[in-house]
């Protein structure tokens, strides 16, 4: 379960991320790299941080998955698909992500609270350091919700799996619709949570 969720995480995030550098009219390698950090950063971290071995190094398709991914967007040319593709893209993969990571961080020992913190991690830093390193403004500095989409469904996953003791295909379904739902709900409608009044 881990190992195929892993790479449906993994490939839908690497989209994001060659289509970040396709925009700006960068070259294929380029394209891969931006696709590999944001496919694969989160899960390092999180990784790193729960002493797990590092899910990729273990792996080798995990690299030929972002580099199918580059591919798809240079062939598709997904940076003028109408729309918000990468909005989307990027908001499936953190729904499935902080599901996971929450599952794996449980797998692994850590108790319940930093296992959805685990979750948030996977599911967001991959997009933080692609939009710092593309010299974009962060997702998180543009006041829609979407950490808070993460953490609601981590913490619905270690709910249903910790507290429930449900199988971790429900527990993650279940919090993955949660995180879903709320980050559709911010693009579709705009939904942001109230400002600091300083």
């Amino acid at each position: 379960m881990f190992l195929a969720l892993d790479f449906v995480g993994v490939f839908i995030f690497a989209v994001t991320g060659a289509l970040v550098a396709a925009r700006v009219r960068q070259d294929f390698v380029t394209c891969a790299f931006f696709a590999g950090m944001t496919g694969m950063g989160g899960g390092t971290i999180r990784d790193l941080l729960i002493g797990a071995p590092v899910f990729w190094m273990g792996h080798g398709w995990f690299i030929a998955v972002c580099l199918l991914a580059t591919l798809a967007v240079w062939v598709l040319r997904t940076d003028q698909w109408p729309g918000k593709p990468l909005r989307w893209l990027d908001a499936i993969g953190l729904s499935a992500y902080c599901a996971f990571g929450s599952l794996k961080a449980l797998s692994f020992g850590v108790d319940p609270i930093p296992a959805v913190v685990m979750g948030v991690i996977t599911a967001t830093f991959g997009g933080v350091i692609r939009d710092v390193v593309a010299g974009q403004p962060s997702i998180l500095m543009q006041r829609e919700i979407y950490v808070t989409a993460a953490i609601a469904g981590a913490t619905v996953t270690v709910l249903l799996s910790a507290a429930g003791n449900l199988n971790g295909w429900i527990a993650g379904t279940a919090g993955a619709a949660i995180a879903l739902i709320i980050r559709a709900g911010a693009i579709a409608r705009g939904w942001k949570l109230p400002i600091h009044p300083g």
